[in-house]
């Protein structure tokens, strides 16, 4: 192992080379005791990633501890932009990030900095580009599971659970109305974080002022469209959208981060469906919520409803890419 040394006035902050270069080398001795390591050349990748990471930071003055996931998000797409970086350098390096934070913090009693995990758990075309089936039987809820968290959802008294966000607040309902349109409409996080308030379609309902469609933008390669939303749904979106009027809240984004109408972002986002479908009693929320989109597809498909219909819906331009849910339908499926 290489000898590092370090000036007698080197001040080693937390912003520094020095910080980054010695997290990174006791998680390599650490692995390296353990077995865990047994090519050179497996510690020279390890140790070229890190350095880029720790140049880029340090560049900014980004503090080891605090760094976060837009941050890392943001070094992701500057190695080259989207176009070119692969979903599988993303994982491998907030894999890496991850396992040097973790054994830090398990080194030194601090705190863990779980930035790395937050955005890799938040981006499926990062958390599964390593893995060995990349089509693997699509999660979702089974009919008892989807007809609890449709009553929790609609359920007053669940707005005096905090879920994401203090309880009686607009933004523990705008957490509770989000996660209906995933389950009742189908919509991506994604989706949740562009939809507009114009999209909303109530014109046409059977119930006077109660939303029945949504209207997406364009969203890079998938294009725009319109899904509809279950009657629960849109009762709940209705609240939604009576309340956001009520308090004034700005912007033209559907679900924003702030009452001056900033953008969700996508890792709040992300927890925010998941602190709901905890509180809720869903259980194995760690995927995220994409089993409740889903279970929509799966509900649709269960009704008899045409394949290429439920892939205009769910943005897919193909509906040969719905055949992973022809295995989960081939024994009776009770879903709702």
């Amino acid at each position: 192992m290489p000898t590092h040394t370090r000036d007698l006035f080197d001040d080693a902050t937390l912003a520094s080379p020095q910080a980054y270069l010695d997290a990174f080398e006791s998680w390599v001795v650490a692995r390296e005791h353990f077995g865990a390591i047994r090519e050179r050349s497996s510690v020279a990748v390890y140790r070229s990633m890190w350095g880029a990471l720790t140049a880029w930071c340090v560049s900014r003055g980004l503090h080891l501890d605090d760094l976060k996931p837009g941050d890392f998000e943001a070094y992701l797409h500057s190695r080259g932009g989207v176009d070119e970086l692969t979903a599988r350098h993303a994982w491998r390096l907030l894999m890496l990030a991850d396992a040097v934070q973790h054994h830090r913090a398990a080194a030194t009693g601090a705190v863990r900095n779980a930035a790395a995990h937050e955005l890799l758990m938040a981006t499926p075309d990062w958390r599964y580009a390593n893995a060995a089936d990349k089509t693997p039987l699509p999660d979702h809820l089974h009919a008892a599971e989807a007809r609890h968290l449709v009553q929790w959802l609609l359920d007053p008294a669940s707005a005096t659970v905090a879920a994401g966000a203090p309880a009686h607040t607009w933004q523990a309902l705008r957490n509770r109305a989000a996660v209906a349109l995933q389950l009742g409409a189908g919509l991506t996080p994604g989706d949740i974080r562009a939809a507009t308030v114009d999209g909303v379609v109530c014109e046409g309902a059977r119930v006077a002022g109660l939303p029945w469609k949504i209207r997406l933008p364009r969203r890079g390669s998938t294009p725009a469209r319109e899904a509809p939303v279950a009657p629960w749904a849109g009762r709940l979106l209705r609240t939604w959208l009576d309340t956001r009027c009520a308090l004034q809240i700005g912007g033209t984004a559907l679900f924003p981060a702030a009452r001056g109408g900033r953008p969700w972002g996508k890792v709040a986002q992300y927890a925010a469906a998941k602190a709901v479908l905890a509180a809720a009693g869903v259980a194995d929320t760690e995927g995220g919520s994409f089993k409740l989109r889903h279970t929509f597809a799966l509900r649709q498909l269960r009704r008899g409803t045409e394949p290429e219909q439920v892939a205009e819906w769910l943005g897919l331009s193909d509906a040969a890419a719905l055949a992973r849910y022809r295995k989960v339908l081939v024994a009776p499926v009770d879903v709702v």
